[in-house]
């Protein structure tokens, strides 16, 4: 996020977009609900389905799912049209205007209804609102970026912060916000292909430098060229050039997409080490598995979607033959002829602060008195509220033209619905946790398939009801839940569950940049299965993992 949660109060506009926020971000999505009823907030709501937000939405922009850019920019047009941007903003903060008000120049709201389905004049709505407002913020998840144009969808969403101004400020700017609880912090210290700590990019050879003395290895030790992410790696093993993969708090046999292809590359790997807190699914298939500590069996930190580091303290001690991951990989490491000498995360720690410019200013003792913010570059910083104030990391922000590009599989006749998926409350990523929880599986036992009441008319099925959901991948079997949540000729499904692994039916196509998979788009055929008695449709869909 480039401002903080705690500012959410102060917006008098929220922008939400590819966000189940009261569902997957339950704490900001009481913040978000609270700006709106107490504080008078107004919020857009750019969203296929009728989530619960909508319910406090000014105006809801119900668009066809990966059409985003279409909306966006048509968003745009009417801000330049109608001479709404912030002209001194885009004088002193911005470059490359012309370009992208060309870009922009034929996307009127008429032309992005016919591809989203968003009415035209909604779309004029959305773009006075947001470029009125004083204080906007943008929110977004997943649900935009788990698409082939995710990138694109992003830079969308940047253009209309840029055009109007509403960044640098308290109560403004861009806001993601991030999966697990420290996946921000994963990805701040290197755990992304193509960076090393800090977001210093490994084809930079000055960095590459930096970082071998740092860690006193050859230079010669880092590639120029980045690494893969884990769809690449799986398409490397069945190409031969991957031989052993290592899996960490991950369950790729249920999270990852295309599951078939995930277990063919998981069978054929030579050796898989699986490390992680419970059996799963991917467990099933490893070579040597490595009990792991709980975040309450063990001292170090977590990175929230803020950009907040905070310092986590054990509770227990680690059952059994469990330890922190830490140890475990020093341990490795070590045996493997490393030579890495850490006696504690507060010394992993340390090292981390003096490669990583954003954690330059904190240590393990000033994180005993709270959590900062990143950027905190020297130890008398408060850290950083707000991003981008005065100017932007780059120099001058930079607008992106882009245009409108359909998803990787849409539906046909063959396959004429839309599946999209997600997560419910109750459940987290691959159920591994919560799944585990008496009370949580009592709420949230199976997995359901979200349909509207007009397709559930026309394929005589009723609420609750088993169907048999097909695409060109794999199929699976859920309950039918006959909701106007869903668009009609789209299909809800989350993937919390390994008896109907929906990402069996999900499509490996990615982002050409990101690399993140379409997620969120694919095509499926429904079919109702009241015919089929339980134990035989346990039969024919076996766990991917057993398979």
């Amino acid at each position: 996020m480039t401002d903080s949660i705690s500012n959410i109060a102060g917006a008098d506009l929220l922008f939400i977009t590819g966000s189940n926020t009261t569902e997957a971000h339950p704490v900001i999505g009481l913040e978000m609900k609270k700006a709106v009823r107490k504080n008078g907030a107004r919020l857009i709501l750019l969203d296929p389905r009728e989530i619960e937000l909508a319910q406090f939405a000014t105006l809801h922009l119900r668009h066809r799912p990966g059409t985003d850019v279409a909306v966006l920019n048509a968003i745009a047009h009417v801000i330049i049209r109608d001479k709404l941007e912030n002209f001194q903003f885009i004088e002193e903060r911005t470059e490359n205007f012309d370009a992208y008000a060309a870009s922009v120049a034929d996307w009127t709201p008429e032309r992005a209804e016919t591809i989203s389905g968003v009415p035209a004049q909604d779309i004029v709505d959305a773009a006075y609102l947001y470029a009125h407002a004083r204080r906007a913020m943008i929110f977004w998840a997943m649900g935009i970026t788990q698409h082939t144009t995710g990138t694109d969808n992003v830079k969308a969403c940047s253009n209309l912060a840029l055009l109007t101004g509403h960044i640098g400020r308290p109560s403004t700017g861009l806001n993601p916000l991030r999966g697990q609880n420290n996946v921000q912090g994963a990805c701040d210290v290197g755990g992304l292909p193509n960076v090393f700590p800090g977001y210093q990019p490994v084809a930079d050879p000055a960095i590459r430098t930096k970082f071998a003395t740092a860690w006193d290895v050859p230079v010669e030790t880092f590639g120029a060229k980045p690494g893969l992410t884990v769809t690449e790696m799986l398409h490397g093993v069945l190409e031969g050039k991957i031989k052993a993969i290592y899996v960490m708090g991950e369950n790729p046999m249920l999270s990852d997409p295309n599951l078939t292809h995930v277990a063919e590359a998981l069978a054929a790997v030579e050796f898989l080490v699986v490390q992680d807190l419970f059996p799963n699914e991917t467990a099933q298939l490893a070579d040597v598995v490595l009990p792991a500590a709980s975040f309450a069996e063990k001292l170090g930190t977590f990175t929230n979607t803020e950009r907040r580091v905070q310092l986590i303290r054990p509770a227990f001690d680690p059952p059994g033959m469990a330890r922190p991951d830490w140890a475990i990989v020093l341990d490795i490491a070590n045996r493997l002829g490393a030579g890495w000498h850490y006696d504690s995360p507060a010394d992993i720690f340390a090292e981390m602060a003096t490669v990583t410019p954003q954690y330059a200013g904190m240590s393990f003792n000033r994180l005993e008195e709270g959590g900062i913010q990143w950027p905190c570059p020297t130890a008398d910083h408060p850290g950083t509220p707000v991003l981008h104030v005065g100017k932007f990391t780059r120099g001058k922000g930079l607008f992106t033209a882009l245009d409108y590009r359909p998803p990787a599989e849409l539906p046909d006749d063959e396959y004429p619905f839309l599946l999209s998926t997600g997560r419910i409350l109750f459940h987290w990523h691959g159920g591994t946790m919560s799944q585990r929880s008496p009370g949580l599986h009592a709420v949230a036992p199976e997995a359901q398939a979200e349909i509207h009441p007009d397709d559930a008319v026309r394929l005589a099925v009723a609420d609750g009801d088993l169907l048999r959901v097909s695409s060109r991948r794999g199929r699976v079997v859920a309950a039918a839940r006959i909701t106007r949540r869903s668009a009609p000729g789209m299909v809800f499904m989350t993937f919390h569950y390994a008896e109907s692994a929906t990402n069996l039916l999900t499509i490996d196509a990615v982002d050409p940049t990101a690399k993140i998979p379409e997620y969120k788009v694919c095509a499926v055929q429904i079919e109702k299965l009241s015919h089929l008695i339980e134990e035989n449709i346990n039969e024919s869909y076996p766990s991917p993992a057993l398979a």
